[in-house]
């Protein structure tokens, strides 16, 4: 599969999620405070709860069910209860389009 527009960059505002589905996976895409894109699984890897309905703050998207926070850069909990990280796509920004390959996840180096 390649790559496929999830939303305008226009759409996002900073330390807010925005849920989109593309061939039937949720993403949540979320711009930082600094003004950088992320796009990860949108189910919490604890519970089947949307994270773009959480909180974003300090480089974490928050799980307003139950508590736990992710990186938005690796996907990685940062607290209990979810201890299974949920997945970090890879972004491309192309004439103010944010674009996303929901088959392709990125590589974290630990």
């Amino acid at each position: 599969m390649t790559k496929q527009m999830a939303c305008e960059v226009s759409e996002l505002s900073p330390n807010v999620a925005l849920r989109v589905q593309i061939d039937g996976v949720p993403i949540a895409v979320v711009m930082d405070a600094a003004g950088e894109i992320h796009a990860l699984g949108d189910t919490c890897s604890h519970g089947q709860i949307s994270l773009a309905e959480g909180f974003v703050e300090d480089g974490t998207i928050e799980c307003w069910a139950h508590g736990s926070a992710f990186s938005l850069k690796t996907g990685v909990p940062q607290n209990l209860p979810a201890f299974e990280p949920v997945p970090v796509f890879e972004v491309h920004i192309e004439n103010n389009q944010v674009f996303i390959d929901p088959t392709v996840t990125k590589v974290i180096e630990a």
